[in-house]
């Protein structure tokens, strides 16, 4: 019966919107009882772990069913494109050329030589390459000193510069965990140990790490505009948090001990120190929250243009201030210390940010664009048990997508008419009443963030979606399910490094490994990454749809 059932066709409005009002209330107790049967086997499970016995077990079927929790919207935000084979043999390098012949005792007397027929065929040799080095020794009475020929660079220690940037390519370009590459180089014929390959990944790095430095540093001023999102990690066994920083020409990782404002903000000003601003910015900010007259006026009292170390600023809250309450001084250290950021000269600040809307990320920038699948997956985990209700989520879905790809379009050719259109349109789809009342609260939300979901109608060039820095949590993600964490400072440094390096070099199309021997033997035939991550920049023109600052 509910499966056919129309509203429109009863015509007692106070029937009709008392039968609205039930179908409502069942799909509220039915979500209810979703819910409660998730939290009660999540009970049982952790009763049965503390009696020393094993959860439910997860068994899939044998005919594969996409998950109930499913909410990417990949087949609705995608539309279809043809894919054109591109020729392989147009990159491959060839490194040597071999003439073969017919067997001459199956050739006529009357064969004619006719010119050749090429095939390229791809290979490759693994083999040691071990050097014992004889190295010149001299004496010299006259200085009573002796002088030893130095090994050329990148042959320090045990282990030549071939097998440094193999280990550091397979562990952080690839994934491979720390047993598997010993097992490689066992099979290769290389004597090695765990401890020398787990020395090799994180000791001695200063040169990587200075030249992370100075990728992201050039990243950050590449656009005005960033992509940012984070994913647990674990160092030495305890939660923490890595956040990504990109935008087309390159990737940044940071490992932090957690993920609130403070901590985003230091990534975004690379660890350099805090500062703390009390201006007429911070001010207006710490008025969206209630505060005693006293607080205020003292508050108001502070307002300056004068930058603020941490210690310092700490210690002028405590005796000004301090019946403050904990949420109350989180968020007068979040103001002041963001307006330090929006207020500074000497280092990059970004002027759109690209994100979900976690409240971390608020105000960081000087704007936001929100990501538009995000928030689609809301409605996506929005299930509905009737059917009329169903009906309405999948013509609002529809909707919705249909909307999305014409701002697509209009990224591609803005317009001001266009832009206008857009707008309005925003408006009416976003005003929808549908009568179920799940689908009428997301929307009424999606709304509410109009100006941040927009702001690619002002700036055109700003992705719709915020897909790249997830991609960069996926690596470190992966990298994480093989290698669980690093334990030690040095091992941190090293994940943010050369996950780093790694993918801006895929960005830039910069072989990981090659750059990598380039390094380690002190050829330096590879440009620095931040010198080509500034040029790509410029080669894309990133930024243009800003106004100059």
């Amino acid at each position: 019966m509910l499966d056919n059932l129309d509203l429109n066709a009863i015509q007692d409005e106070n029937a009709r919107e008392l039968i609205r009002q039930l179908l409502n209330l069942v799909e509220k107790l039915t979500e209810d009882v979703r819910d409660l049967q998730v939290e009660n086997q999540r009970l049982r499970d952790e009763v049965n772990r503390l009696k020393g016995e094993q959860g439910k077990p997860k068994i899939k079927g044998n005919t594969p069913k996409p998950p109930p929790t499913d909410h990417s919207s990949e087949n609705e935000r995608h539309k279809s494109r043809q894919r054109h084979k591109k020729n392989k043999n147009a990159k491959i390098q060839i490194d040597r050329e071999q003439v073969v012949d017919v067997d001459p005792s199956v050739l006529p007397k009357d064969a004619k030589f006719k010119g050749y027929e090429d095939v390229v065929v791809q290979d490759i040799l693994l083999r040691t390459d071990n050097i014992l080095f004889h190295k010149r020794k001299y004496y010299a009475a006259s200085t009573r000193k002796t002088y030893l020929a130095e090994l050329p660079r990148g042959y320090e220690g045990q282990f030549g510069p071939g097998i440094k940037a193999l280990i550091l390519a397979f562990y952080f370009g690839i994934g491979t965990s720390e047993p598997k590459i010993q097992e490689f180089f066992d099979n290769v014929g290389i004597q090695i140990s765990a401890g020398e390959i787990s020395n090799l990944l994180i000791k001695k790095q200063e040169s990587f790490h200075a030249e992370n430095d100075s990728v992201y540093e050039a990243g950050l001023k590449s656009s005005p505009w960033q992509q940012t999102d984070d994913t647990l990690t674990r160092v030495n066994g305890q939660n923490q948090h890595c956040h990504v920083v990109c935008n087309p020409v390159y990737t940044s990782y940071h490992t932090r001990a957690s993920k609130e404002r403070l901590s985003v903000l230091d990534v975004l000003n690379n660890g350099r120190k805090r500062l703390f601003r009390l201006n007429e910015e911070t001010i207006l900010y710490l008025r969206s929250i209630p505060w005693s007259r006293a607080a205020l006026r003292k508050i108001q009292s502070w307002k300056s243009e004068q930058d603020w170390e941490e210690v310092a600023f700490l210690e002028r809250l405590a005796e000004g201030l301090p019946k403050l309450s904990k949420q109350q001084r989180k968020i007068f250290l979040d103001a002041a210390a963001v307006a330090a950021y929006h207020a500074q000269k000497d280092y990059p600040v970004v002027r759109a940010l690209v994100c979900d809307d976690a409240p971390q990320f608020n105000w960081l920038g000087r704007e936001m664009m929100l990501c538009w699948v995000h928030d689609g997956r809301h409605y996506k985990k929005l299930m509905p048990v009737i059917a009329l209700h169903r009906e309405l989520l999948d013509d609002f879905l529809k909707q919705f997508w249909e909307y999305y790809h014409q701002l697509l379009d209009y990224c591609q050719q803005p317009t001001v008419e266009e832009h206008l259109r857009l707008e309005t349109q925003f408006d009416n789809l976003f005003s929808n009443h549908t009568g179920y009342d799940a689908l009428d609260q997301r929307i009424a939300k999606t709304k509410a963030k109009k100006d941040s979901l927009l702001l690619a109608l002002q700036y055109p060039e700003l992705p719709l979606h915020n897909n790249a820095s997830e991609l960069g949590v996926r690596q470190r993600v992966r990298k994480r399910d093989v290698s669980f964490g690093p334990r030690t400072e040095d091992g941190v440094k090293s994940w943010d490094t050369f996950g780093t390096l790694a993918e801006t070099a895929k960005k830039l199309g910069v072989s990981f490994y090659h750059y990598l021997v380039d390094r380690i033997s002190g050829t330096n035939q590879i440009q620095p990454l931040a010198d080509l991550v500034s040029s790509r920049a410029h080669e894309l023109n990133l930024g243009w749809s800003f106004p100059l600052p």
